[in-house]
């Protein structure tokens, strides 16, 4: 110790630093924690730990002069530089700087500073309420659900497609299956006007199919008077009830049409696809099968060949209106004509005006030449030549009579009407007449176009695949069915089960 520092021996380690706590204090934030963490587990509840006090640094001479609040704030960035657990590189200098400017803490009151507040944090974890940790679950076992489970899908599944497969492939009886297909197809030949033009270059018997006609037969086949038409030929209710053992694809109904029609569309199957009609039709019998299809195709024939009557009596019809219609009104203007020539006493009044204009035209051209002679003689002959009187005389003559024909188609005729108002009226009628007539032509051709074209076209039933006759049973579809049966009644079960627990987790 020397004498130019009388403190230093107060500021001496009165004990030796422990190595371990040297080093523990050099440790990073993290290791300091994790540390000083196991140090405070071990120590019982409820008491303070106890460290070994370790050997104090030297300090330096503090400055007499230095305030309180400043050397507090020098111990203050020396313990946060020293720790540096959740600060940075920079502000860990700053710390230690400014702790250096201000003055230094010993070790021990910075290992107790941070011994505290750990020891605080550790208390306030261990004083919190840990949650509770369930036990572990039991073993699985069976349980009366189970049971319950099981049995209903005995009872809802299991016995179920057992009864339908034993109802199926020991009950129901054998069905045959009689396939037809057919579509309605119109013959067209071409058209009077393209014979008589020659505009196009249709061929005669090109087919083509009826869509229309198609639809109706689709609607009809399905229809209640078919199924009455059938039924008074073949017996339908004999047919489908052959099978007295099977209660469920056999006739079941009574006497009336409605049920039977039920059993139709059951038995009946029709298929309409592009113009084309496919029909499958089941009974008992093969025979019976290939009878109801032979049926029905000839219905269908009947239907079109009446359908094809009416479309042809149609045509006729409207074409035979307008030709008659067209003939009275040539009729009456024909006699509205006679009329007027009875009445009247002319034939033609134009005539007679045309004849009257050309006598006018005549004197006109006769006075021109008389008044080219007058100027010759005037020119050539002495004034008092007989010649020119003679001429001067027969001009005003010419000019008299075509005054007295002028006013002639002024004059009254024998009814005592005007010339130029018979003319008029006269020349209505004639365009009347004429007109008519014309209508007439169209109308009569119209009509023996309608006639060619109702003998050329004609709607008929094309049977691109007649009747058959099945060789063996095709239906009830066995397998299919008990596989639809089985896969409903496991959804059902499955839907049940599913709702079953979704209650019980609720409660």
């Amino acid at each position: 110790m020397s004498a130019k520092d009388p403190l230093a021996g107060l500021n001496a380690p009165e004990t030796a630093a422990d190595p371990q706590d040297t080093v523990a204090l050099d440790r990073p934030g993290f290791l300091k924690r994790r540390s000083i963490a196991s140090s405070v587990a071990a120590t019982p509840s409820g008491t303070e730990p106890v460290a070994e006090a370790p050997r104090p640094a030297p300090e330096q001479p503090a400055d007499p002069e230095q305030p309180a609040d400043i050397a507090a704030d020098g111990v203050k960035g020396e313990d946060d530089g020293g720790n540096g657990g959740g600060k940075g590189g920079k502000r860990r200098g700053q710390g230690r700087g400014k702790g250096a400017r201000k003055g230094r803490v010993s070790p021990e009151e910075r290992r107790k500073k941070v011994l505290a507040k750990q020891a605080k944090r550790a208390a306030e974890r261990l004083a919190q309420p840990q949650p509770a940790v369930l036990p572990p679950a039991r073993p699985a076992r069976l349980e009366k659900r189970h049971f319950g489970i099981l049995l209903s899908l005995f009872l809802m599944v299991i016995l179920p497609i057992a009864v339908s497969g034993w109802y199926l492939y020991a009950r129901a009886a054998d069905q045959y299956a009689s396939f037809m297909g057919f579509a309605v197809r119109s013959e067209a030949g071409p058209g009077t006007s393209d014979i008589l033009g020659g505009l196009t270059t249709s061929i005669v018997g090109m087919t083509n199919s009826s869509s229309s006609d198609t639809d109706i037969l689709y609607k009809f086949i399905q229809s209640r008077d078919l199924v009455d038409r059938v039924d008074r030929r073949l017996g339908l209710r004999d047919i489908w009830s052959k099978a007295p053992g099977d209660p469920i694809f056999r006739f079941r109904g009574n006497d009336t049409l409605e049920d039977l029609l039920a059993e139709w569309e059951r038995k009946v199957k029709v298929y309409y696809d592009n113009g084309m009609i496919d029909l499958r039709v089941q009974a008992f019998d093969p025979h019976d099968a290939q009878a109801i299809a032979q049926a029905i195709l000839d219905e269908s024939t009947q239907v079109i060949n009446e359908l094809n009557d009416i479309a042809r009596e149609d045509a006729l019809r409207y074409a035979r209106d307008e030709l008659d219609s067209a003939l009275e009104r040539l009729k009456s203007a024909r006699q509205a004509v006679t009329e007027f020539r009875n009445r009247h006493q002319l034939v033609d009044p134009s005539a007679d005006v045309q004849g009257q204009i050309g006598v006018v035209s005549s004197l006109q051209q006769q006075l021109a030449e008389q008044l080219v002679s007058l100027g010759l003689l005037q020119a050539n002959a002495q004034p008092n030549d007989p010649r020119i009187e003679q001429t001067q005389l027969r001009i005003s003559v010419i000019r008299e009579q075509i005054r007295a024909e002028r006013q002639k188609f002024g004059s009254e005729s024998s009814s005592g009407e005007l010339l130029s108002e018979l003319v008029g009226q006269y020349e209505t009628l004639s365009v009347d007449r004429e007109f008519a007539e014309r209508s007439y032509t169209a109308a009569l051709a119209s009509y023996d176009t309608a006639k060619a074209d109702a003998a050329r076209q004609s709607l008929y039933l094309a049977a691109y695949v007649k009747p058959t006759l099945a060789q063996e049973p095709e239906y009830p579809q066995r397998a299919k069915l008990m596989l639809i049966i089985g896969g409903f009644l496991f959804l059902i079960w499955v839907l049940g089960v599913l709702i079953f627990y979704s209650l019980r987790d609720r409660r």
